[in-house]
């Protein structure tokens, strides 16, 4: 059966010629929207978060939006409604290796099956071994394939650590019948990206008697709208006033537990950051890694006639000229 066909490009509300910076600048405006911490209906924000992770997941990177476009391109003509490499790369069994098997699709792990089968890291794979000594060994216990794919995880989740129900709906290709089992996954504190999530136990079935395999669960960051994540680090925009700039000031820093002060000192730079020690990620123990907030001078587009005579003044009585420094 095949996934239902995604519009990444709809999703963020942006046309398929579409520059990098344009998808950028989509999907923080719109995540910031949907965060689930600012939006009042958290159950519909959450799903629509999700999906605006998703989108940009592919868009962001260029190698999966080129593989993305040349999809869609083929999806109209009817040839992206089957995995183009066949069931075993897209539609793994999750049996053991004596053949038969399941088809399945993940369901709670924030990325929809049309992601998982052509983007992600849904996978099978057999216990090991020659296939010539189970041949001659059809009749020994086998051990059931793992099971792989990704599940997406928010800072939030990162830094506290939180349970997930993940579901597993199996279509046995021998009998046809559908049948869908639910998992509690503990996403432990700290948990980092490319790091595997095992459920022992819950992947495909093993054979005469052979125990069953595992599931393995790929993390990746949800995108967020005002933070990049480097290690344990984060990294974040300071829009600061010119006279804040100069003067220096103390100003509210949003972080992943409110709003927090900072200090400015005078004559602060536009690139130049600050650090907010331990606001960043768990780093092991009761170890954080930091906070950084990297200044953007903001110049205001339009100024009133009052605020024009006052800059005015200022330039004829300022002694810096930043064309005679050095």
């Amino acid at each position: 059966m095949a996934a239902d066909f995604k519009d990444y490009y709809r999703v963020l509300g942006v046309s398929p010629q579409a520059t990098d910076d344009d998808i950028k600048k989509a999907f923080r405006a719109m995540a910031r929207k949907y965060h689930p911490d600012v939006a009042k209906d958290k159950k519909s924000a959450e799903e629509k978060f999700k999906e605006i992770n998703e989108a940009n997941e592919v868009l962001s990177n260029p190698e999966s939006r080129r593989k993305y476009d040349q999809l869609g391109a083929d999806w109209k003509t009817g040839g992206a409604q089957r995995p183009s490499t066949g069931r075993g790369a897209n539609r793994p069994s999750a049996s053991g290796a004596s053949g038969g098997g399941d088809d399945f699709r993940f369901e709670g792990t924030g990325f929809s099956d049309f992601f998982e089968q052509f983007f992600g890291g849904r996978a099978g794979r057999s216990s090991g071994g020659s296939p010539f000594a189970k041949e001659a060994s059809a009749q020994a216990a086998q051990r059931g394939r793992d099971i792989q794919g990704d599940i997406l995880i928010t800072l939030d989740e990162v830094l506290q650590g939180a349970q997930r129900a993940i579901s597993v709906r199996r279509t046995n290709n021998q009998t046809g019948q559908e049948e869908t089992e639910t998992y509690q996954v503990r996403i432990p504190q700290g948990v980092q990206a490319g790091q595997s999530i095992r459920v022992a136990g819950k992947g495909g079935e093993g054979a005469n008697g052979g125990s069953a395999g595992d599931i393995y669960l790929r993390v990746r960051y949800a995108q967020h709208p005002d933070w990049q994540v480097n290690g344990t680090d984060l990294l974040g925009q300071l829009e600061l006033a010119p006279w804040e700039a100069v003067l220096g000031a103390t100003v509210p820093v949003p972080t992943l537990e409110g709003r927090v002060s900072v200090k400015v000192p005078p004559g602060f730079q536009s690139g130049q950051k600050l650090r907010v020690r331990g606001k960043g990620l768990p780093a092991g123990g009761t170890k954080r890694g930091d906070l950084y907030v990297e200044a953007s001078i903001q110049i205001p587009l339009k100024v009133s006639p009052a605020d024009e005579v006052l800059w005015k003044q200022l330039a004829a009585q300022a002694t810096f000229n930043p064309r005679k420094m050095g």
